[in-house]
């Protein structure tokens, strides 16, 4: 086990509700060939705040030193789905801040999923059209905020950086006086900041990150913040990822990952969302088909949130709708993964 080498008196504001539940999955686990003790899941979908997610354990640390800084204002990014902007502008609701969301892509269409919840929070969007960076963008929102009198503060992408990944070393923490046995525990790796923290306290080889296609080099984003948080050569070996549940695209899961919803849901009762979690389940399921997670050994997923972008991706909910037409012949058992 490595320790990250910061101390833990940085400023940190009061988000979410821990510790989280460590729920077992005895039904998903038969279904994947595991035992029934074999498999849990870490319930970070419930952390409170805004609809839940992994992100209220990064804005904790990332808000905590807006407030420290006289911060009036949060600028953050993200897709027009983002669940870390829906819980930036959660946090800005709970904290009396101004947020501005500066999003990919241009306003239109249906403001659905986590879009409507920005809406519902206050929160003001900016959309970063033609292809310019959302880094550029915030950064011109910044000092537009700035001359207008408010003192922003730039929350960086996913609230992934060495001070948000802080909150997964503390949900590492949690995790092991939940279940000191821990084996693996599998997680999405979408801006890498969840991943690296609990890297930085588990180290590398019982951390399996599954790749969402939101970076492009998801191995060295994870090295990086992992050297930041615990020093270079403070945690050894190569990140544990698997990079085949990219599908065409962040945007476009493949047909494992809507499996893999269903599985959970018809199993478990446990709703996934199809860009991260989805993701991250077909990823666990094809870690027991090839034997890189085997049954007598305790293996957590971590269920990090996303359920308010389910109603957001419109493939997904066809898929659902059409569910209802063509029940399964009998719902006491689930779909094989």
């Amino acid at each position: 086990m490595t320790t990250h080498r910061e101390d833990d008196t940085s400023p940190r504001a009061p988000l979410g509700t821990w510790p989280t539940l460590l729920e077992p999955a005895p039904r998903l686990a038969r279904a994947l060939g595991l035992g029934p003790e074999d498999l849990w899941v870490k319930r970070d979908d419930l952390t409170g705040l805004g609809g839940g997610g992994n992100k209220i354990r990064k804005l904790e640390w990332t808000c905590g030193a807006a407030l420290a800084a006289g911060a009036t204002t949060l600028v953050t990014t993200g897709a027009p789905q983002s669940n870390h902007a829906r819980l930036t502008a959660a946090a800005g609701a709970r904290l009396g801040l101004r947020v501005v969301l500066v999003l990919a892509g241009a306003p239109g269409g249906t403001a659905s999923g986590n879009l409507a919840l920005d809406g519902l929070f206050g929160a003001t969007v900016v959309w970063a059209a033609d292809g310019e960076p959302l880094d550029s963008r915030a950064r011109k929102v910044v000092e537009e905020e700035r001359a207008r009198g408010e003192v922003p503060a730039l929350i960086p992408f996913g609230g992934s950086s060495a001070l948000g990944a802080r909150g997964y070393v503390e949900c590492a923490r949690e995790l092991l006086d939940q279940a000191p046995d821990l084996a693996t525990v599998v997680v999405a790796l979408g801006s890498g900041g969840t991943m690296a923290g609990l890297v930085a306290h588990l180290g590398t080889s019982r951390v399996l990150g599954v790749h969402c296609g939101a970076v492009t080099d998801p191995a060295a984003t994870v090295t990086r913040l992992v050297d930041e948080l615990a020093g270079p050569g403070g945690v050894t070996g190569a990140p544990r990822l698997r990079l085949d549940q990219v599908g065409d695209g962040y945007d476009t899961p493949g047909e494992p990952v809507m499996n893999a919803l269903t599985l959970a849901a018809r199993t478990e009762g446990i709703v996934l969302d199809p860009i991260y979690t989805g993701r991250a389940m077909a990823g666990l399921i094809a870690a027991v088909a090839d034997g890189d997670i085997t049954p007598g050994r305790r293996t957590v997923f971590l269920h990090t949130g996303g359920l308010p972008g389910l109603f957001g991706h419109p493939a997904t909910l066809a898929r659902a709708g059409a569910a209802l037409l063509s029940p399964p012949d009998n719902p006491r058992h689930a779909p094989t993964a």
